[in-house]
């Protein structure tokens, strides 16, 4: 079984990579409000909606995995001013294997869907992206992650190896 890859993203990054969202969804709008799926999509919904100029900014929260398991998805918090999704933008940080996505998508089915990172198996379900990873690619967004040492990957490989 071949080591999973991880791609880390700084805070820098991130923004820049928002920042290019707006960039593609300028002359989709202009939009009625943003919708951010928590958590990850808070703070690239809040780039976006700065450089879009939108100030009306909703939430829809939804538990689907911690770092250990993956679980039947749940809803915690649905949007309360989106209505069915006409007009709004709806921003994640990632779309993965799509199951967020799904259920997401029934609840704003008129929305436009966009997301910074986009994997194989979720990106059909979104409108707009700025970049794509491969599907056994982890992620580390700054908001998980803290600067540490990390060993060279010429050391990893020939631990691996053993």
């Amino acid at each position: 079984m071949a080591a999973p890859r991880y791609y880390a993203v700084s805070w820098d990054q991130l923004h820049r990579d928002s920042k290019a969202l707006a960039w593609r969804l300028v002359e989709r709008g202009p939009f009625r409000g943003v919708c951010a799926i928590t958590r990850g999509g808070l703070i690239p919904a809040a780039i976006v909606a700065r450089e879009l100029e939108c100030r009306v900014i909703e939430t829809v929260s939804v538990v689907t995995y911690d770092e250990e398991r993956r679980g039947e998805p749940s809803v915690v918090k649905p949007p309360v001013a989106a209505g069915d999704g006409e007009g709004w933008l709806l921003v994640d940080d990632l779309v993965d294997t799509g199951t967020t996505a799904r259920l997401v998508r029934g609840i704003l089915p008129r929305a436009h869907f966009a997301t910074v990172y986009a994997k194989p198996a979720g990106r059909p379900l979104v409108d707009t992206f700025v970049t794509e990873v491969s599907q056994d690619t982890w992620i580390l967004f700054p908001w998980d992650t803290e600067a540490q040492f990390v060993a060279p990957i010429a050391r990893s490989a020939t631990a691996a190896g053993d």
